[in-house]
């Protein structure tokens, strides 16, 4: 019996400087044997597969939009790791609205509430987590990014495959 096609996320896509920011914290602080990833902003986790051409339909429906600052607001410790806090109305308007269309498809974690963020240290000892964090910490100022589409991604084991990239209007 087939377990069918693998499961789809969906990402905020952030212009190339923000990104490469974010990459290079990654590549410094995620252990390398387990970033297999972009850093990124996940919208939706497990998505079913066998709905990606109406996900892809939905996905370029919302992009229509125009591009958007998200605000960097903050550190968060995750246990096990760090991120970087985001928020901004726009970013939580779409998700909410393709959360409104996929209601029946989504699972426990993607019905938690939607706490916007970047990680970039995950799968490490609690007091190497805390330790980064101490030390991002005092020096964090706020700061905004610019959100320029939504990403869909087949999840593989680990690695994500690239489906679509819907950009926002007037993102460069």
């Amino acid at each position: 019996m087939s377990a069918g096609p693998a499961p789809l996320l969906v990402t905020l896509l952030l212009d190339e400087e923000d990104q490469a920011r974010f990459d290079r914290l990654r590549a410094e602080h995620f252990p390398p044997e387990r970033n297999w990833l972009q850093a990124h902003v996940t919208l939706f986790h497990a998505l079913p597969g066998e709905h990606q051409e109406q996900v892809a339909r939905d996905l370029l429906s919302a992009a229509g939009r125009e591009a958007f600052d998200v605000a960097v607001t903050g550190l968060r410790l995750l246990g096990r790791g760090v991120a970087f806090e985001l928020r901004a109305a726009e970013l939580t308007a779409v998700r909410a609205g393709l959360a409104a269309g996929w209601d029946p498809w989504l699972t426990r974690q993607d019905r938690q509430r939607f706490a916007p963020h970047v990680t970039v240290q995950n799968k490490v000892d609690p007091a190497v987590a805390r330790g980064l964090h101490e030390r991002l910490l005092p020096g964090f100022v706020p700061w905004t990014v610019r959100a320029r589409g939504l990403g869909l991604w087949r999840y593989l084991g680990g690695p994500w495959s690239p489906v679509l990239a819907a950009p926002f209007r007037g993102a460069g």
